[in-house]
């Protein structure tokens, strides 16, 4: 009888201190329909970030709070939508060539090496997995409501690669991007002037952790190694105006503004194949359409969801 007690009572205390923890340290931030994002969520993303960017550990706590909630929340409508499509948990995706993509970009060599990265910054292989999901899914739900409205002059393309000797020196610029888009009824050169603060004070890709739509930003804006010649010809000629480590001013596209930073340049001997370049541009093309299909998706989506921040 005395064991029973002092195991009631013991039950008693630890609920309550359960609910004075609960109460004391999680809060919700956001209510997207009728899930919730708490502090919690938001400090596992900014975990998850710090990761991707390690530049990001240069910005105050409550810059890095900011970023870090508006990406759970982008993630958090992105997997409202797709399980109206799909069983995420038992999608069959072949996880494998995402995630050694995924640890070369950030410098890794293997799997080991990943696994400790990940253990360095408190996380793991399974909470990587389930973002990656998310992510392919979503770029596959983008291509099946919009494959048929990509558009890719490949005659176009074509007569670009016959100006192309066989064999050739190619140009190739590591590019970081910002994209920004300019809001209704919002000062447009003043977000400009902002954004060129902002890379002046903390950096371009911080910047583009705080300011850019595109999903690069999670990688600190970081595009990777583009060819000359997949570039368009505004692009190309505003890249020749600038030098390694310099930016363009901001560039249209669509709805959006694109700013450019060269990071790198070198220059490779290449024999091409032309068959097999054709199919490098048109898929360069198609990938540059489907994200604007995908930005356009995400706010017509996020407009159609209850939000609220608390």
């Amino acid at each position: 009888m005395i064991i029973k007690k002092y195991i009631f009572s013991l039950l008693i205390l630890l609920i309550f201190n359960f609910e004075s923890f609960s109460k004391e340290n999680i809060r919700i931030i956001y209510k997207v329909n009728n899930k919730i994002i708490t502090n919690v969520d938001v400090k596992k993303e900014s975990e998850y970030l710090l990761a991707l960017n390690v530049q990001l550990k240069n910005l105050d706590k409550d810059t890095i709070f900011k970023i870090s909630k508006e990406s759970a929340l982008r993630e958090r409508i992105k997997k409202i939508e797709l399980l109206k499509y799909f069983d995420i948990e038992k999608s069959g995706i072949n996880i494998e060539s995402y995630l050694q993509n995924f640890y070369k970009t950030l410098g890794l060599k293997n799997e080991i090496e990943f696994n400790q990265y990940l253990r360095d910054n408190g996380l793991d292989i399974n909470f990587i997995t389930k973002k990656l999901k998310i992510e392919i899914l979503w770029n596959q739900l983008i291509y099946e409501k919009y494959k048929d409205q990509i558009n890719v002059n490949k005659v176009k393309l074509k007569n670009q690669l016959k100006k192309r000797d066989n064999s050739t020196e190619i140009k190739l610029y590591f590019l970081s991007e910002i994209l920004f888009e300019k809001e209704k009824n919002s000062d447009f050169k003043k977000k400009v002037s902002n954004i060129n603060q902002s890379i002046n004070e903390i950096g371009f890709n911080n910047t583009a952790n705080v300011y850019s739509v595109s999903d690069s930003s999670k990688f600190g804006g970081k595009v990777g190694w583009v060819e000359e010649q997949k570039l368009s010809k505004e692009i190309k000629k505003r890249l020749n105006s600038i030098e390694i480590g310099q930016h363009t001013v901001p560039l249209q596209r669509g709805g959006s503004f694109l700013i450019l930073k060269i990071e790198k340049i070198k220059y490779e001997k290449k024999l091409i194949d032309e068959k097999k370049e054709l199919e490098k541009m048109i898929q360069f093309e198609t990938s540059k359409q489907l994200e604007q299909f995908s930005k356009i998706l995400y706010k017509k989506i996020k407009i159609n969801n209850i939000i609220d921040e608390l």
